[in-house]
């Protein structure tokens, strides 16, 4: 596409646009259980008003734009007082969950080369479920990843002992996930805390999932095992407001356990031709909206307002589990929140991805173990009995070899 020579009317471009999105999956209506978190028409349309408010605005300027400083803060001590972070605890807003994740990793070097440990050959261990945005911060960083397979005992967990095991001089961070994006399952936090106490190595809680969720599914009766700053050896988390805190994309926090720690994840510089300056995180230029967005997200639905969603969700996920395992299927450990992945003996799972895909259900799936992923959303409360009658029909059909051509199984 070449640009016009001359503008084109505005009504002209947004009717190509809408028409152009009508090949998307239908993620209003319910169909996608992956990319979208969907709280509902009035979340959506509070998330595009608080956007606009202050979408030219710039986070990189604090001095310019105080507004947009002071509502960073007040999301970090929000995010704070759900996750028990501890007096003097602090962080900041990122772009999404890699973000968040690569600055962790990039603070706990720093970190490390402050204490004056070897200033190379650093390495990371990380369960085998752990995120894939750690292996793409370690290649940045040029940081070895060591990758630990989990439990042998169909919990999914990470192994404690053998995170421990693989755990040496240059270890710069452990890894434990709230939960896990593969199989929805959070991770032995605390056993995780004593290995890294006893081996004196940061641990990160990678709660991108889970940050804005755990602790309404916790006041609301579930069983939450202890995840956060509450566990004495928890240096970070990463925990997303565009996930589960139903937030406008892209908007996640990382949050540390004090300000000593935080003071090595800022790049500063004021050795150039330029003004000095200081950025906080990856990106220079920072998106006034999602901040402004996600402030008044976290204020318009309050605690009450995300125990009612998080308990939605929660109640969706547990009729998702009866069905399916009431048609063979068998849930992968024990999910908590809005996570769940399932697999059966007698079907292939890429053949019913492939089949429900052909429904208009745009889904996920895991490859260790081959099963099909769900992450759940309020909006999918009103759907739940369509997704459970279309995969029974499409087991069937997957059983007798009648289940239509294979789409590709991908995401990007």
């Amino acid at each position: 596409m070449h640009m016009p020579a001359e503008g084109r009317a505005w009504e002209d471009v947004r009717a190509e646009m809408i028409s152009r999105g009508t090949g998307d999956v239908a993620w209003r209506d319910g169909k996608t259980a992956v990319y979208i978190f969907n709280a509902g028409e009035d979340v959506h349309a509070l998330q595009h008003e608080a956007y606009g408010m202050f979408m030219a605005e710039n986070g990189l300027g604090p001095l310019a734009f105080p507004s947009l400083a002071q509502m960073e803060k007040d999301v970090i001590s929000m995010a704070l007082g759900l996750l028990g972070g501890p007096e003097g605890s602090t962080g900041a807003i990122t772009s999404g969950g890699t973000d968040s994740i690569t600055m962790a990793m990039k603070t706990a070097r720093d970190f490390a080369r402050a204490k004056s440990r070897s200033q190379g050959n650093h390495n990371i261990v990380i369960p085998r479920s752990g995120h894939l945005a750690f292996h793409k911060a370690a290649m940045l960083m040029d940081i070895e990843i060591r990758s630990v397979p989990l439990k042998t005992d169909g919990s999914y967990e990470a192994d404690p002992a053998a995170m421990a095991a693989a755990i040496d001089a240059n270890t710069i961070m452990m890894v434990g996930s709230a939960p896990n994006f593969p199989h929805g399952i959070i991770d032995p936090i605390a056993e995780l805390g004593k290995v890294a106490e006893e081996k004196d190595v940061w641990l990160h809680v990678d709660a991108c999932v889970g940050g804005y969720f755990a602790p309404f599914a916790r006041m609301n009766g579930v069983a939450v095992p202890d995840f956060d700053f509450a566990i004495p050896a928890v240096k970070s988390m990463s925990a997303d407001l565009h996930k589960y805190g139903y937030c406008a994309k892209g908007a996640s926090t990382v949050l540390f356990r004090s300000a000593e720690l935080y003071k090595h994840m800022p790049f500063t510089l004021s050795d150039w031709s330029g003004a000095p300056m200081k950025t906080p995180t990856l990106a220079g230029t920072r998106p006034g909206g999602a901040i402004s967005a996600a402030w008044a997200v976290m204020n318009v639905l309050g605690v009450s307002g995300y125990r009612e969603k998080q308990g939605l969700v929660c109640q969706t996920r547990q009729r998702i589990e009866d069905g399916v395992k009431a048609l063979g299927f068998e849930v992968l450990g024990r999910p908590l929140l809005g996570l769940i992945a399932f697999r059966h003996p007698d079907a292939d799972t890429l053949a019913l991805y492939s089949a429900m895909r052909h429904r208009g259900w745009f889904t996920s799936f895991t490859v260790e173990p081959p099963s099909l992923h769900l992450m759940l959303s309020p909006k999918h409360a009103e759907v739940a009995d369509d997704y459970l009658r279309d995969l029974a029909e499409c087991l069937d059909a997957v059983r007798v070899g009648d289940a239509g051509p294979k789409v590709e199984a991908r995401y990007s």
